[in-house]
């Protein structure tokens, strides 16, 4: 098995949110309800504030704790790809995944009372297409492919920034390449 998994060009994201905007579309999800969401933070205080976006989706752990905890295998790692998947007949709501994703991924559907996430656009990427954010985002801050290649392409990524929890636990699919404020301490989350 090949993991599969995200890089994201922390210094190439603009926060204009069109890859948030085109996972929404693709899975026609209700108001409230985000597989890829674009947060703003600052760190420092004036006259030396800075301001980072981080786009955030499923991580595709190699370790995932919405797997280990689901009690149907409702959430389980695709054998092909290592992306992390959910089967909606086996699904019965109970949202474990939803309170142990340490990145509060996994979101509670009210109106199916199911848990869905981001699948990295499984059924795309079998017609040989890229998953809806990556093809969208206009600054080309977003790849995805296996996670050894994405590494070995960008050798200066790491796989955690400020405002994610320690990677050592989950071992994501990801790699960032961070802008220099999104390794410092203490940001505030801001409302662009």
């Amino acid at each position: 098995m090949t993991r599969q998994g995200f890089y994201f060009d922390n210094r190439r994201c603009v926060g204009c949110r069109t890859c948030q905007v085109a996972c929404k579309d693709k899975n026609d999800l209700a108001v409230g309800i985000l597989f890829r969401r674009v947060d703003s933070y600052q760190v420092g205080t004036y006259p030396d504030a800075m301001l980072y976006h981080y786009a955030s989706t499923c991580n595709h752990c190699e370790a995932p704790e919405c797997v280990a905890v689901c009690p149907n295998q409702a959430m389980y790692v695709d054998e092909e790809d290592g992306t992390v998947q959910h089967d909606d007949s086996k699904c019965i709501g109970c949202q474990y995944c939803v309170n142990a994703c340490p990145y509060g991924v996994p979101q509670y559907l009210e109106d199916v009372q199911l848990t869905h996430k981001c699948n990295a656009c499984i059924e795309l990427r079998s017609n040989g297409e890229q998953p809806a954010c990556v093809a969208a985002c206009p600054m080309r801050a977003l790849e995805f492919g296996p996670i050894d290649e994405l590494r070995a392409a960008h050798p200066d990524a790491v796989d955690e920034i400020a405002v994610l929890p320690d990677s050592d636990k989950t071992h994501p699919s990801l790699a960032i390449m961070p802008k220099g404020a999104a390794l410092e301490a203490d940001p505030v989350a801001v409302i662009l």
